[in-house]
């Protein structure tokens, strides 16, 4: 079988249904019905031609008697048939026996068809004709048998020929439209391959055409700047107007759209007599009444990013994070814990390739937390986020570690889970409350190298110290969870970063304080937050690394994350800040977060020629060394 066109037609039906058929023919059944009725005729021609006809004695073909009224048709018709002998037909190579021709459909004639209703009732004659010429031709009587040609034989010759005479007849034009009641004088019937040619005709000139709407619309997109109107800003009296009575969410959002358009060309698109800074002030205006955040942390927030860029942050605050789990190593692998939420339902995948126990849950029929795994132990709901100070950490068996602020118990069971319930993991939150879910998880999930306290963290390093590793999350302004917590953008102001800011600073000099520089495989303090502000970040680590000398910051370990800021509007940043990772909602799918890792070098601090100082958190101890006397 050759290749077959989409719209190509059924065989034509059997000439015993011809008779058959009664009421009004359509136009496909005309076509099928002509030019079956046309190969029958051909192929008795050329089996008249192969045997001698016989011949009366007086040397005239026997002629039946037709009735008065249709003998002018039948005479018509001979003159038809007369004319169609006169045409030779090719002999196609490998043509069967038994005298089918292969040759591809064709009209009968270059004449025009006869209406519909002209052609049932000749055609019909047609028939009658050809019968009784049949049974003059034998002489003996007998109905000479025509087999029905085989529909695969059919096709495969149509499919055969279709090739050989595209070229031949590719200015036809294909397939002209037609009338089922009216025909062109001038033209030949449509036959199967003309519809063939006529499709592909439409195929192609379909895929032009959307070649051409696509170039248009990207010329319609690439419209000349200059020849834009001019975006102007509301006046003084219309943002006073806008005040009492706001616009409609969707104009405050074309006109933000028109001033970050204006903002990435300033040059030639802004209004004169107008300033970069008075549309920076307008479209921090029109995004806290679209957005719905303060305008004290707008300005915060727009100074971190591009124009641009922050519309993609504030967009992704708006949609929440995916669900995410954390495989508890101590009673299960990823790979069964999977294997058990998918026979469950559940559809999930793995986080990335940065973590071999995170799982990204898609859909659930049964709550997360509710399973009969999560019961057993098996995972612990954590956000993606907060497997990253803990990778940075990187605790070793048989270590001590001090989790400066564990509630609820995710970053502190993993540690257990990475040092194989080995060593001492000392877990500490200020939060009595907040200690109920962090005991709680410890022991679902099988932590046995742990205990709780509840300490101040900046009073720590004078209760306990000398810990191999300390991870500090400090309690920060939660700007990068506010898709979990929308109450972030009204009550965070001026007072609260300043309170954040001084508690972070001593929580982290409390933190280097507690680790020992003696230990032979740590020494390291990892501090991290979920802010995004560099108040909360950059610049606590900065005033670390000036208190404390004897840190330094170290490559966190994780392969990817933005570089932290070594300067940031005129403020300059130690250049080692480079090291630091941070992390957004736009950019990796996840929380915004900060993490940094110090290693700590010495346990004390050079302050003189003579003089030392052992920090100890929020006290400084003064030694001296005495002077040998020389006696």
């Amino acid at each position: 079988m050759g290749r077959r066109a989409r719209n190509k037609q059924d065989a034509p039906l059997p000439l015993e249904l011809e008779s058959k058929i009664e009421g009004k023919v359509t136009k496909k059944l005309h076509d099928r019905l002509k030019h079956e009725a046309q190969r029958s005729r051909k192929q008795k021609r050329a089996a008249s031609q192969q045997k001698p006809k016989p011949i009366k004695a007086n040397g005239k073909r026997k002629v039946n008697a037709v009735e008065p009224k249709k003998a002018k048709k039948i005479k018509a018709q001979e003159s038809d048939e007369s004319d169609e002998s006169d045409e030779e037909m090719a002999p196609v190579d490998g043509a069967p026996e038994d005298g089918w021709d292969n040759a591809p459909i064709v009209s009968d004639s270059d004449d025009a068809m006869e209406s519909m209703s002209d052609f049932d009732s000749s055609d019909a004659q047609d028939e009658g004709d050809a019968q009784e010429e049949s049974d003059a031709e034998s002489g003996s009587g007998e109905d000479e048998q025509v087999t029905q040609m085989p529909l695969s034989l059919l096709e495969s010759d149509s499919d055969a020929d279709e090739d050989e005479d595209e070229d031949a007849n590719s200015d036809s034009g294909g397939m002209e439209s037609y009338d089922e009641f009216a025909t062109d004088s001038d033209e030949e019937p449509t036959t199967f391959r003309d519809m063939e040619k006529k499709s592909r005709r439409l195929d192609k000139e379909r895929a032009e055409d959307e070649e051409m709407a696509a170039l248009e619309m990207a010329g319609a997109g690439a419209v000349v700047e200059g020849e834009r109107e001019v975006f102007q800003l509301p006046t003084d009296e219309q943002v006073a107007a806008e005040e009492e009575t706001p616009l409609d969410l969707t104009q405050v959002q074309m006109r933000i759209q028109e001033i970050i358009r204006v903002l990435n060309n300033f040059s030639e698109l802004r209004e004169d007599g107008r300033s970069r800074s008075d549309y920076m002030v307008q479209l921090q205006r029109d995004m806290c009444f679209y957005y719905g955040y303060n305008e004290y942390l707008m300005e915060k927030l727009l100074q971190l990013f591009t124009v641009n860029e922050a519309v993609e942050f504030f967009e992704a605050n708006e949609v929440g994070r995916p669900v995410t789990i954390r495989t508890n190593t101590l009673k299960t692998r990823r790979r069964d814990l999977a294997q058990a939420l998918i026979n469950r339902g559940v559809n999930l995948d793995p986080i990335g390739k940065w973590t071999k126990v995170g799982l990204t849950i898609f859909d659930a029929p049964v709550p997360v937390g509710a399973t009969p795994e999560y019961m057993a132990g098996h995972y612990m709901i954590q956000a993606a986020s907060s497997f990253l100070p803990v990778i940075a950490l990187a605790p070793q068996e048989n270590e001590r570690v001090l989790d400066m602020s564990a509630a609820p118990g995710g970053k502190t069971t993993y540690c257990a889970a990475l040092m194989k319930n080995t060593g001492l993991v000392v877990a500490n939150d200020a939060n009595r409350e907040r200690q109920k879910a962090l005991v709680a998880n410890i022991h679902r999930l099988g932590v046995a190298n742990a205990i709780v306290c509840n300490y101040d963290g900046r009073e720590f390093p004078k209760i306990m110290g000398g810990f191999d590793r300390v991870l500090l999350d400090a309690p920060c302004s939660g700007t990068g969870v506010i898709s979990k917590d929308a109450s972030v953008k009204t009550n965070k102001g001026p007072e609260d970063f300043a309170m954040l800011t001084n508690l972070q600073k001593e929580l982290l000099l409390s933190a280097i304080d507690s680790v020992s520089a003696d230990s032979s495989t740590g020494g390291v303090i990892v501090y991290s937050t979920c802010s995004v502000t560099v108040d909360e970040n950059e610049a606590v680590v900065n005033y670390a690394l000036a208190k404390r000398p004897n840190i330094c910051l170290v490559d966190t370990g994780l392969a990817f994350g933005r570089s932290g800021f070594t300067s940031f509007r005129g403020r300059s940043f130690h250049s080692s800040l480079s090291l630091t990772r941070r992390f957004y909602p736009h950019i990796h799918n996840m929380d915004g977060f900060f993490v940094a890792k110090f290693k700590k070098t010495s346990n004390k601090i050079q302050t003189g020629e003579n003089e030392f100082t052992v920090p100890t958190g929020s006290g400084v101890k003064l030694k001296q060394k005495k002077k040998k006397r020389h006696h």
